[in-house]
């Protein structure tokens, strides 16, 4: 086989697909990318035994057809040090030594033969739906912070897909702070649902951001298939039951604070540096159209306290909220202002956009800190 490529292109095609290698594997030879050469497609393979990544690309000269599998690290090793110029690729089909030949020089090592290579898994004929990739990929990065490392509760390990009737809805959680994503302009007549493991999710995120076009996404009985332009990534779901979100969201939190997003996470963050390093506590006490947050350490004797202005409909009150877990989802929101739905210290609150996207509703939901008096 032998064929030219770009250097440039084939590095970036390499550099998306092997992200999902795992650094140790129980077969060795998913440690590399499978190639495969189809007329002037190549086509590559990578894969970390539950879940799979395949995308193609057009190349030139080409000749013979086959498969081979190389090591991702040392081709990609080789291949980051070349600037933009076409590569020639000669591979032994008896041996699968390759030869690459650049304009002034040429590089040889030895792949496996490819035929060895774990088929890509297919998922089981089921619903399927299709969305836009970059609400997919808005979808991904407003949720994927909420998800969870339990090994007790793995169904918290991933993004929980629900399609609906009329909505599609995206959750995460990790008992401590929940997001629900919810999009109405995706519908259907097959409600189904499915938890997406938190790398693929985070492949997905990587991969998404070029990409114009829709994604398809078809779910099995064990797998989920994604396919948008020339990649698809196919990966095992998360066997169990979801939480009942909607069930541990509070519906009655009457104290609604609405604040400039930027003036209070600016605040928060200075105000975390002097709070205690083991609970990371702030405390926000709200009344008369000011907040007051403040944080202290007393084993080094530091305290900080910052008054923001903003517009507060309740009762005066101090709620304490973890301060990174607040900033995270405060960062999240794309608004200008942002709503605080306050029951009392002891109960979660609410963190709402004062505007949403268009067919589209964020809610996310934080447990409080016990606040020492």
């Amino acid at each position: 086989m032998k064929f030219n490529v770009s250097s440039s292109k084939l590095f970036a095609q390499l550099q998306a697909v092997s992200r999902v290698i795992a650094p140790k594997n129980s077969l060795q030879i998913l440690e590399g990318v499978l190639f495969r050469l189809d007329g002037t497609t190549l086509e590559m393979t990578a894969s970390d035994g539950e879940t799979t990544i395949r995308t193609s690309m057009d190349v030139d000269n080409a000749e013979g057809s086959g498969k081979v599998v190389f090591a991702s690290k040392l081709l990609l090793d080789t291949l980051k040090e070349f600037p933009e110029q076409p590569l020639g690729f000669q591979i032994d089909d008896n041996n699968f030594g390759l030869n690459i030949t650049s304009e002034n020089g040429v590089y040889s090592f030895v792949g496996s033969n490819g035929n060895e290579y774990p088929e890509m898994p297919q998922p089981e004929q089921g619903a399927g739906f299709a969305m836009q990739a970059s609400t997919l990929l808005d979808a991904i990065n407003k949720t994927i912070f909420c998800t969870a490392d339990d090994e007790l509760r793995p169904v918290m390990n991933g993004i929980f897909f629900d399609l609906q009737a009329d909505h599609l809805a995206m959750v995460a959680t990790d008992a401590h702070r929940l997001v629900r994503y919810i999009n109405k302009s995706i519908t259907t007549a097959t409600p189904m649902g499915f938890i997406l493991p938190k790398k693929p999710a985070t492949l997905l995120k990587n991969v998404l951001g070029k990409e114009q076009g829709d994604v398809e996404i078809r779910c099995g009985e064990k797998n989920v298939r994604f396919a948008f332009g020339r990649t698809e990534i196919v990966c095992r779901q998360i066997e169990g039951r979801f939480p009942n979100y909607d069930a541990v969201i509070p519906q009655n939190n009457s104290n609604v604070v609405t604040v400039d997003r930027q003036t209070i996470i600016n605040a928060c963050k200075r105000v975390s540096v002097f709070a205690n390093t083991s609970t990371s506590l702030l405390k926000l006490a709200v009344e008369d159209n000011r907040m007051n947050i403040s944080a202290q350490d007393i084993d080094f004797s530091t305290s900080a306290d910052e008054t923001i202005a903003c517009s507060y409909t309740g009762i005066p009150m101090a709620i304490g909220f973890k301060a990174p877990f607040l900033i995270e989802i405060l960062s999240v929101v794309t608004s200008d202002d942002v709503m605080l739905k306050l029951a009392d210290p002891a109960r979660a609150g609410l963190i709402l956009p004062t505007e949403d996207e268009e067919n589209e509703s964020l809610l996310m939901l934080l447990m409080p800190m016990l606040l020492s008096e």
